[in-house]
């Protein structure tokens, strides 16, 4: 082959390669426009408030549980508000303590891992959780926030709430694979993402000194096998049996922060 072809055909290599990059960034485009349709705002963007002291007869002072993250956190989707994620973890670790359990949600819907740091100042002056759980993620994804960008917010937060005296709990992210309402090959593309996201996250909340729980191993192949029952309407948040098997999987790890502070 002359030199001259040689060039032409890596020219056209060149441009090839470019044409199916161009053409599959435009398919996501179009899948993620797609998937942004079928979930729509049936919702809303409010969260049921959940917080108050549960179980507030039962002896003792309470412990200060304090949620922050997305939406997950702040429990969209749930009717009731003792069907939250928060409203779950507050009764099932104050029957296992055997202690009221004062709520405090900081999370808010629609968050990335960068509204951390503004969800932490805009709790009240003196306020000193006694745990906290951090449910965060799934918006870095869909938003294509980088990796190493996200997990540097959350140790930050991690660092910001152990200064604070607080036990910290990673609920890492869910597998946006299970997401039925995202075209393929999209879906594909969120579950690769979302995977890469968790492991980074228990890496970072080891190094802040925080626990981590694999909500992807831990509740991700109960939403893929029953989604009706494990979403709520907008197939995109969970349902009350999602959050109850969400906090299920958070427990037992909270409880063990509680008493390992005892």
């Amino acid at each position: 082959m002359t030199r001259s072809r040689i060039v032409l055909a890596a020219g056209l290599t060149i441009s090839a390669a470019s044409a199916l990059v161009w053409g599959g960034r435009t398919l996501l485009t179009r899948q993620a426009a797609i998937a942004r349709r079928r979930i729509g705002k049936p919702l809303g963007e409010d969260s049921l408030d959940a917080d108050r002291i549960w179980r507030s007869s039962l002896a003792g002072a309470p412990v200060e549980l304090l949620l922050l993250g997305d939406s997950l956190a702040a429990g969209l989707g749930a009717e009731r508000r003792k069907d939250t994620l928060g409203g779950r973890l507050a009764k099932g670790l104050a029957r296992q303590l055997h202690r009221p359990v004062r709520l405090h949600t900081g999370a808010i819907v629609g968050s990335e891992s960068s509204a951390l740091a503004g969800q932490l100042d805009a709790l009240a002056d003196g306020y000193r959780p006694d745990v906290a759980v951090i449910v965060v993620g799934g918006n870095d994804v869909t938003h294509r926030v980088p990796v190493a960008e996200s997990v540097a917010h959350l140790e930050s937060a991690i660092a910001d709430l152990r200064r604070r005296g607080a036990a910290v709990i990673v609920g890492t992210c869910p597998d946006l694979g299970a997401l039925r309402a995202v075209p393929q090959p999209l879906r594909t593309l969120g579950a690769r993402v979302s995977r890469q996201l968790a492991l980074a996250q228990t890496a970072a909340a080891a190094r802040a000194g925080a626990a981590s729980v694999d909500l992807r191993r831990a509740v991700g192949p109960m939403f893929l096998d029953d989604p009706d029952g494990m979403f709520s309407l907008d197939r995109f948040h969970p349902s009350a049996l999602g959050y109850r098997r969400t906090a299920e999987a958070l427990l037992p790890a909270v409880a063990a922060a509680m008493r390992s502070r005892s």
